[in-house]
C-alpha cells in the first residue's frame, strides 16, 4: 500500500492531489489544510469524479489532523502564504519558514521515513530550511522548482518549433526565480536533434527569456500565481519516487561539491527514485553556463542568509 500526503489544499496542493489520484500514483492520497473543511470538501469533490474518470485511488481530506498522514511514503509541502503588497522579502521568508518548519516537524512524527517534496516559496530557501532544520539525510529532501521550469521551457520550445511538446527535451538548472533560473539552450533537443540547429539564435534567446518570466507572465494574466503546472510538476516528482521510475528530473537538491557548490539546495538534474535523490547528474557546463550558475547560487545563498538573520536556523 502506497500513501502520499499533500499539505496545503490551495490551488497547487489540490491540483497535485488530483493529478496523483487520476494517475493512480498511490493507493491513498491525504490532503491536510489548516482551514476547516477545505481539504475535506475538495477530497469529496474529487472522489465524486472517481467513477467518471475511472481511478481507484482513495482521497482523504483533514483539518490539521497529522495522525491521518501516518506512514506516508512521500509528503508534498505546498503550504505558505504568497507575498502581499508592502511585504518585504524577509517578512515573507519569516512567515513561510515558520509554517514549513512546523509542518515538516509534525509530518515526521507520524511518517519518520517519508521523503519530502517542497513546493512552498521561496522554494530553494524552504528546501534548504527543511534540510537544515529536520536533520534528514539529503536524499530525502527535494525541491520541485526545476521540474516546473523545465516543463515550461519545453512548452516554449515546442511552440517555437511547432511540434509536439512530448518530443522535446530541455533542462533548466539554477535557482527557481525569474532572474536565477538557467534554461540550458545548448542541451535542448527535438527527437535527438539539437534545437540550436533548428531555431535561430534570436528565436532560441526569445524562448529562454519567455521561460524565465513564465511564472510572472501567468501571474499577470491570471491575477494570481499558476497552479495547474506547479501541481502537476509536484505529482511528477512524487510518481518517480513512489514507482521507483529513476527519472532524470531537474530538482532542487543539496549540493556537496557538485557544480562547485556546497551548503546549498539548488536546481540540477538528479535521478529521482524510491530513495529520493538517487544520484546528482553533473553536466559539462561551458564557461558562460558555469558563470551563470555561480551567480544563481550566490543569489540563493543571499536569500538563505535571511534564515539566519531572522533566527529561523
Amino acid at each position: 500500500m502506497s500513501k502520499v500526503t499533500v499539505v496545503g489544499a490551495g490551488n497547487v496542493g489540490a491540483t497535485c492531489a488530483n493529478v496523483l489520484a487520476f494517475n493512480e500514483v498511490a493507493d491513498e492520497v491525504v490532503m491536510l489544510d489548516v482551514k476547516e473543511g477545505v481539504s475535506e470538501g475538495k477530497a469529496m469533490d474529487m472522489m465524486q469524479t472517481a467513477q467518471l474518470l475511472g481511478f481507484d485511488t482513495t482521497l482523504v481530506g483533514c483539518t490539521n489532523d497529522y495522525a491521518k498522514t501516518a506512514n506516508s511514503d512521500v509528503v508534498v509541502i505546498t503550504s505558505g502564504i504568497p507575498r502581499k503588497p508592502g511585504m518585504t522579502r524577509e517578512e515573507l521568508i519569516g512567515v513561510n519558514a515558520g509554517i514549513v518548519k512546523s509542518v515538516a516537524g509534525n509530518i515526521l512524527k507520524y511518517s519518520p521515513d517519508a521523503i519530502i517534496v517542497v513546493i512552498s516559496n521561496p522554494m530553494d530557501t524552504m528546501t534548504y530550511l527543511s534540510l537544515k532544520s529536520l536533520g534528514l539525510p539529503k536524499n530525502r529532501i527535494i525541491g520541485m522548482g526545476g521540474t516546473l521550469d523545465s516543463s515550461r521551457f519545453k512548452y516554449f520550445l515546442s511552440q517555437a518549433l511547432g511540434c509536439n511538446a512530448n518530443e522535446v527535451e530541455g533542462i533548466v538548472i539554477g535557482g527557481h526565480g525569474d532572474t536565477t533560473m538557467i534554461p540550458l539552450a545548448r542541451f535542448a533537443t527535438y527527437k535527438g536533434i539539437p534545437v540550436s540547429t533548428l531555431l535561430s539564435a534570436e528565436k532560441l534567446d526569445e524562448v529562454v527569456k519567455s521561460t524565465m518570466v513564465g511564472g510572472a507572465t501567468l501571474t499577470g494574466l491570471l491575477g494570481t500565481s499558476a497552479w495547474y503546472a506547479p501541481g502537476a510538476a509536484g505529482a511528477f516528482v512524487v510518481e518517480s519516487i513512489v514507482k521507483n521510475q529513476k527519472k532524470m528530473i531537474p530538482s532542487c537538491v543539496a549540493l556537496d561539491g557538485e557544480y562547485g557548490q556546497s551548503d546549498i539546495c539548488i536546481g540540477v538534474p538528479a535521478i529521482i527514485g524510491r530513495n529520493g535523490v538517487e544520484k546528482i547528474v553533473e553536466l559539462e557546463l561551458n564557461a558562460e553556463e558555469k558563470e551563470l550558475f555561480a551567480k544563481s547560487a550566490a543569489a540563493v545563498h543571499k536569500t538563505n542568509a535571511v534564515l539566519k538573520e531572522i533566527h529561523a536556523l
